[in-house]
């Protein structure tokens, strides 16, 4: 177990002091609440016992830390957007409470109407609401809930920040830990790996538009096992991935699902999914490689599945990753320039079989994204990079390193580490594709 450090201890302190504050803002509050008429005193109570489950949620995410210390770097770097925001609402509730200028009554009309322009609309009532949806979230995220909902709090997070901006709170300098990814939780029960933001949105060429309208089509086959359920298109369209023997065939901006069919002795195709962004295409495809690679109905995978068509290998060397060897990769898509990595498996039965990818951005031609360690001829570490990981055992904390949470990689040989640094500076730039809009 990592020991805990001094970022760690100040933000978690700061969920006490924070609750501390909740509970003198709550007696505040009670002393104001017999001054009003019956409509607005209700309206007050909802709000005080809003800001009392503030309280509860700031020192149970504390006493979780103590429990779930594994746990810690994951939240530290939402704790740091959240908390100033809280804090700010709340002395923001005591000035205007200790206005002596006005009555008790104006008090409170002050207090909702300016916080709610301050909000751009949003009530005193609903931004507590949205504190305690992010407490409550990151609680999930401690405990390793199935209830987690990574959009949720993608969204959530989202609106804090324009809370931050409209009270002119600047955006945390740096980050103080990990980004949030899909392995909070075991692959084959976290759908989110299909809908976390996306560090970059490659357009593909030739998509199928389909038509705006919600529909539902279920097929399965009998004793398929449900892997996963996964909502695209604004719920429009839902896929579920089953465990049976399929083969995947990547086509452009499609990718094409076959089965054994006994009847005509021959593969046919059961399904075709056409993707707006090369990435998307890519995570779908590895995570359905990754599933079929462990379904004990494949007798073997063929070789050329291993690699998505229309990608060129650049590079390739062996590292040790989390406590294995692995291979590492790096791909580029000969249609739209899209450059990424890729660990797999190097030995044993699950050998080529993706552990995870992470897709190199714009952020790779800056000259503090990738550094050597100092004193080794081994180890380089990625700054800013995000991985989507296939692997339910891997522990990609482990190579995250320092305050930043940058990414070692640990070479097997000095020769790959000097390859795999030279290789980005001349990276040819990607295809002129257009930019999709969206997060």
């Amino acid at each position: 177990m990592e020991i805990v450090g001094p970022i760690e201890h100040h933000l978690f302190g700061g969920c006490c002091l924070e609750a501390h504050r909740c509970d003198a803002v709550a007696l505040q509050l009670e002393g104001l609440r017999g001054y009003l008429l019956d409509a607005s005193a209700g309206h007050l109570s909802i709000i005080i016992d809003d800001i009392r489950l503030t309280a509860c949620s700031l020192r149970e995410l504390a006493d979780l830390s103590q429990v779930h210390q594994d746990r810690i770097p994951v939240v530290l770097n939402h704790l740091n957007i959240l908390l100033p925001c809280l804090s700010r609402t709340l002395r923001d509730i005591t000035s205007y409470y200790e206005d002596t200028t006005i009555s008790k009554i104006n008090r409170w009309r002050n207090m909702y109407h300016c916080m709610k322009d301050e909000g751009d609309g949003m009530t005193l009532g609903g931004r507590l609401m949205l504190y305690n949806y992010f407490l409550g979230s990151l609680r999930d995220v401690l405990l390793r809930s199935p209830n987690f909902d990574l959009n949720g709090l993608e969204t959530a997070r989202v609106k804090v920040m324009q809370l931050r901006e409209n009270r002119n709170i600047p955006p945390p300098p740096a980050q103080v830990g990990p980004r949030m990814r899909s392995t909070i939780f075991a692959f084959e029960n976290d759908p989110q790996i299909f809908s976390m933001p996306l560090p970059s949105r490659t357009a593909l060429k030739n998509q199928i538009q389909w038509v705006n309208k919600h529909f539902t089509a279920v097929y399965q086959l009998t004793r398929d096992k449900i892997h996963c359920n996964s909502p695209f298109n604004d719920d429009k369209i839902c896929l579920i991935a089953y465990e049976n023997g399929h083969d995947l065939c990547p086509d452009g901006c499609v990718l094409r699902f076959k089965r054994w069919s006994s009847m005509s002795a021959c593969s046919k195709l059961w399904a075709a999914l056409s993707f707006q962004t090369w990435e998307e295409l890519v995570l779908m495809y590895s995570s359905f490689l990754a599933l079929k690679a462990r379904n004990r109905k494949v007798v073997k995978v063929a070789p050329d599945e291993y690699l998505p068509k229309g990608e060129r290998k650049l590079f390739q060397a062996r590292i040790s990753d989390d406590g294995f060897w692995h291979s590492l990769a790096v791909y580029k898509d000969i249609t739209t320039g899209g450059i990424r990595l890729l660990a797999s498996a190097c030995e044993g039965p699950l050998k080529q079989c993706p552990i995870w990818t992470a897709f190199v951005t714009q952020q790779s031609a800056s000259t503090t994204w990738i550094k050597r360690v100092s004193n080794s001829k081994h180890r380089i570490r990625l700054m800013d990079v995000q991985l989507y990981v296939f692997c339910q055992d891997y522990r990609q904390n482990r190579q995250r390193k320092g305050k930043s949470g940058a990414f070692e990689i640990s070479f097997h040989q000095a020769e790959g580490c000097d390859r795999f640094i030279d290789l980005f500076p001349v990276l040819p730039k990607r295809a002129k594709t257009p930019q999709l809009a969206g997060p």
